[in-house]
């Protein structure tokens, strides 16, 4: 065996090796060390980084005998720029996600690109090792930045910005230092609309690319209408909705103060009205069925409900109780467009509890659609959470 090595207990094609799958591990293994996988008869499986502190021990990189070095590094990260190149996302926005971890055979990695930034969100002690020398490569592949107000003139280079969520950061053992200099709000363009983005301190990596196609869709369903936005964050389903669709009336809903004055402040950036509500969903929804008041359309795009196993069945019953009263809002007729962001919950699993939500809240619905990420979020067949994002378009009787 090729040291530093690993040998399995049992394995699958899942990226994601946990440590109960492992058999033995080579003394030289560190954490943060990319090393070679071996099955448990001794033959050679892979390669991927090791971390035995961590839940997931071992993210597979790569079946093919090659050394993780910085030409795999490289290749890699080249295929992903090829691909938004093929995609010509550039013609509509300036955001939209470059690395999509396992989707783009980079487990642990994410990158966003907002206007002239590269915002990067790890999940692996691995990925932070290397992230310097990783944005360094990305940054000589990326043509320089320009922007979609003057696709003539590029910024002389890109900014990054690097972030992990605390609990990833403690259960990976790394700690990404404070940064020198944090870029401020950033204008990206998306259809038209223009968005201010917090890429040091919003949610995630600042703004949601991955709704970007589903965005423009809703638009169309809004002309004249009376629009609710639930869990709005910084307003981009509300913003498409008045300025691409035309809507009559849209009434905008998030719990987190600091996203909904980002969302006051996008709204006053397109120089259109927006009614904001700061409240929690259930609450709001709630007072709207007992006060009689009903929408079309209606979107519901709450943050992830289950973010672990463990958590799984509690983020289900959430899930169900949010759409069992979403459901109510809805004008017989009108359009219910619901979403999920959790990785763990099929699409079959998502589906059916918002059935069964709609048949306790006494509404008979068909299913229009449904879709999910754009292709900036490609989807690995082996790595079935990598399609996390699911939307159902239904129409409400």
């Amino acid at each position: 065996m090729q040291s530093p090595w690993v040998q399995l207990r049992s394995a699958s094609m899942h990226p994601f090796i946990y440590e109960r799958m492992i058999k033995h591990a080579d003394p030289a293994a560190k954490p943060g060390d990319a090393v070679s996988i071996y099955d448990k008869s001794g033959r050679y499986f892979g390669r991927g980084l090791y971390n035995p502190r961590s839940r997931i021990a071992l993210r597979v990189l790569t079946y093919e005998d090659r050394p993780i070095e910085e030409a795999f590094w490289r290749e890699q990260l080249s295929r992903a720029v090829v691909l938004r190149g093929r995609l010509q996302l550039d013609q509509v926005t300036d955001a939209y996600r470059l690395i999509h971890a396992e989707g783009d055979g980079l487990s642990g990695l994410i990158v966003e690109r907002y206007a002239d930034c590269l915002v990067c969100e790890l999940f692996a002690l691995g990925i932070y090792r290397r992230v310097e020398s990783l944005l360094a490569t990305l940054c000589q592949i990326l043509p320089p930045p320009a922007s979609l107000d003057r696709p003539d003139r590029a910024a002389p280079s890109w900014r990054t910005v690097v972030r992990a969520d605390s609990t990833v950061e403690r259960m990976e053992g790394f700690k990404i230092p404070p940064p020198g200099q944090v870029p401020g709000h950033l204008t990206i363009h998306e259809h038209g609309v223009r968005y201010r983005v917090d890429p040091s301190s919003g949610h995630k990596t600042g703004f949601f690319c991955d709704q970007r196609d589903n965005r423009r869709r809703f638009a169309d369903l809004c002309r004249d209408r009376d629009v609710l936005d639930l869990c709005c964050y910084t307003g981009g389903f509300s913003l498409c909705a008045k300025v691409l669709g035309g809507a009559r009336e849209v009434t905008a809903v998030d719990l987190d103060e600091e996203a909904v004055a980002l969302a006051k402040e996008n709204a006053n950036l397109n120089q259109v009205r927006i009614q904001f509500a700061h409240a929690d969903a259930f609450v709001y929804l709630r007072q709207m069925i007992s006060n009689g008041r009903q929408f079309d359309p209606v979107v519901l795009d709450p943050p992830k409900l289950a973010g672990s196993r463990a958590d799984l069945e509690e983020g289900l019953h959430k899930y169900y109780d949010l759409n069992s009263l979403a459901v109510q809002v809805v004008r017989p007729g009108g359009i219910l467009v619901t979403c999920s962001c959790s990785g763990l919950v099929s699409r079959e699993q998502f589906a059916d509890t918002v059935f069964r939500a709609a048949r306790r809240a006494r509404r008979n619905v068909q299913l229009l659609d449904s879709t999910g990420a754009g292709p900036d979020h490609p989807v690995s067949p082996s790595c079935p959470e990598s399609s996390y994002l699911k939307v159902l378009w239904l129409r409400v009787l």
